[in-house]
């Protein structure tokens, strides 16, 4: 597992701040370095299955020289076991910053079916997050989408969720 402890920021990062919130950055950028067992993986579909945990499924949806826009989510039966539509969940869709060394959340459901991750949420909040319009409420509402990642990514490296090459 990566501990956050081992980064070792260049400067003071208050929680919650702009710099703190660079620093939750580039702490996902090495937990999901880890899980894509550091290599740059080319657009796609990807699944990592273990036993003792839902089949982790990550996308790459776009490339550039400098970045990548992915998806990474567990896929569950919205109906049961009756054969009904997949739902993704947490359909956590991100941006990978490879000049940088940061990742960035850019958008997540608001309501879990995985128990793991409903408690994730629930212990940010206590409720579903409400996207806020003012500059204020945007660095609020970046946080807690990224500590989320961060508690989510922990647990994914625990369980020993990785993604092979093509």
């Amino acid at each position: 597992m990566q501990a956050d402890s081992y980064l070792v920021p260049e400067c003071i990062a208050r929680p919650q701040s702009f710099g703190g919130l660079m620093t939750l950055y580039e702490a996902n950028f090495i937990k999901l370095n880890a899980i894509l067992r550091r290599q740059r993986l080319p657009e796609g579909d990807y699944c990592s299955v273990i036993a003792d945990d839902c089949d982790l499924f990550l996308t790459i949806h776009e490339q550039t020289r400098y970045t990548s826009l992915f998806t990474l989510t567990y896929m569950f039966d919205a109906a049961g076991s009756d054969g009904g539509m997949p739902e993704a969940d947490p359909d956590l869709r991100g941006r990978i910053y490879y000049d940088a060394k940061m990742v960035e959340v850019l958008s997540w459901i608001d309501t879990h079916q995985h128990q793991v991750l409903r408690q994730f949420s629930r212990s940010l909040t206590g409720k579903p997050e409400h996207i806020p319009v003012d500059a204020h409420g945007q660095l609020e509402a970046r946080w807690k989408r990224n500590i989320m990642f961060s508690k989510w990514l922990e647990y994914l490296s625990d369980r020993g969720h990785a993604f092979s090459g093509p």
